[in-house]
């Protein structure tokens, strides 16, 4: 009887973990190499100052993934319908803009990255094939393995490589963690929130928490359930998904990267203006010895594989919705969205600069358009014409901070990029942050209209 018991229930855990997913690829891409380079640089130019950000990205992380499910669930359709069928079809464009340019920005300089990494594994290990250590040779050749890969697996393809590869980047570094000499004393100080070094460190909470907290994480999640056929009658699987995932992989992987590089970095003398990844491979020493090298350079290559699955398959997901494509590869257009997505990312091997500065501004970027995207979901999940169950205090208490916390550390961002202007990149980024604010502006107005309509 016993053991008849014991067989149950080893069964309904299989299943459980069967029907994980949605947040793992979430938390795929948020564990990708642009979260590990802002948190890498975090450690090397600050030490453990900023060790509130971390645990903030993981924690309002999860706050965010939360929302996002409770507005795919109870509405059972993708967030661009929801937001056009309630708000009109200009607010459906608006968010399907914000994640084009933002998941657009993360592909080709994510791409960038998997294409040195490549060229600088095949030059450490002295094959003497010349093209075979050019980034631009894997630049295109991921990209031409992306859109095959993705164009005819469609999601589970990304879903299944995103559970081993984040799982096996989160081991690496927790293994680390045990060993390296972390300072207590200097850890528990970087718990108090402060932003050093003006501008540099603003960069750098931004690139953190937009990590954890970016547009595409939060819209893809009513797409990833749908795919998974989820609906209302799964939210308690849903929440063990995402606490499993944001709470558990990504917050133990976050918290082990950049404890490691805060306690081994500044210590080697790294520079956080040149870092690059033989030079933050010292971060494995501890751990992989003579092979820490090799053994970060596949950690990086998994990781960045692994997001750009859960990555291109985002923009093709909300314009299929917006143009009511099927959102499946059955559908040609859709595939072939796909494809696009994955053939043009191979722009990034042609991109100068160090990628792990790249990934830092990436990512703040991101968060720079992700306000827009909370106040879009809290309005949704407060309409009880849109949801049949509004928002608790709880929730909307959580998705407050989230918003203040997103809104400042992008703002304090921008506020940076002013003092630069006249460079083309920092004005794109003042242009786009205008574009939001008025964005959120308009979104705030309708709010107020609707509400005196309404009284």
């Amino acid at each position: 009887m016993a053991t008849e018991q014991r067989s149950v229930e080893r069964g309904r855990i299989g299943t459980a973990l069967e029907r994980l997913g949605p947040t793992w690829l979430a938390g795929a891409i948020a564990a990708g190499p642009a979260t590990m380079g802002s948190l890498l640089v975090a450690g090397a130019s600050f030490g453990y100052a900023l060790l509130w950000v971390v645990v903030c990205s993981a924690v309002l992380g999860a706050v965010g993934q939360y929302l996002a499910m409770r507005l795919g669930l109870l509405t059972e359709a993708g967030i661009v319908s929801v937001v056009e069928r309630h708000l009109g079809s200009g607010w459906a464009w608006a968010l399907v803009a914000d994640v084009v340019l933002a998941a657009g920005l993360a592909q080709v300089i994510i791409m960038k990255t998997l294409a040195e990494v490549s060229a600088t594994i095949v030059a450490s290990a002295g094959i003497g094939v010349a093209v075979l250590a050019d980034p631009r040779f894997w630049g295109i050749t991921w990209a031409v393995i992306l859109a095959l890969g993705l164009a005819g697996g469609g999601y589970r393809v990304a879903e299944i490589g995103a559970k081993v590869l984040v799982s096996m980047v989160v081991v690496a570094f927790v293994a680390a963690a045990f060993v390296v000499p972390i300072d207590p004393a200097a850890a528990a100080g970087g718990l108090v929130p402060a932003i050093p070094a003006g501008v540099n460190g603003a960069l750098v909470a931004a690139g953190i928490l937009g990590g954890a907290v970016h547009i595409t994480l939060l819209t893809m999640q009513s797409y990833t359930m749908r795919a998974r056929g989820w609906t209302v009658r799964d939210a308690d699987i849903a929440v063990v998904d995402i606490v499993s995932s944001m709470l558990g992989a990504f917050g133990a992987f976050s918290l082990a990267v950049f404890l490691v590089a805060a306690s081994v970095l500044p210590a080697a003398g790294v520079d956080p203006a040149t870092i690059d990844g033989i030079s933050a491979a010292q971060t494995l020493g501890p751990v992989a010895g003579e092979y820490a090298t090799w053994v970060f350079l596949a950690g990086l290559l998994g990781a960045a594989v692994s997001t750009l699955g859960g990555n291109t398959i985002v923009p093709p997901y909300l314009l299929a919705d917006k143009l009511g494509w099927e959102r499946s590869t059955d559908d040609s257009r859709y595939r072939a969205a796909v494809a696009v997505v994955a053939l043009v990312s191979a722009v990034g091997a042609f991109v100068g600069g160090a990628f792990f500065q790249l990934l830092v501004l990436t990512l703040a970027f991101g968060l720079v358009g992700t306000p827009f995207a909370i106040a879009l979901i809290l309005l949704l999940l407060n309409d009880p014409d849109v949801v049949p169950e509004t928002n608790s205090n709880v929730a909307n208490l959580g998705g407050i901070v989230l918003f203040v916390v997103a809104a400042v550390l992008a703002g304090e961002f921008v506020r940076g990029e002013l003092e630069t202007i006249s460079d083309p990149l920092s004005a794109f980024v003042v242009a786009f942050a205008v574009a939001m604010a008025l964005a959120l502006l308009g979104l705030a107005g309708r709010y107020v209209r609707d509400r005196v309509s309404t009284a």
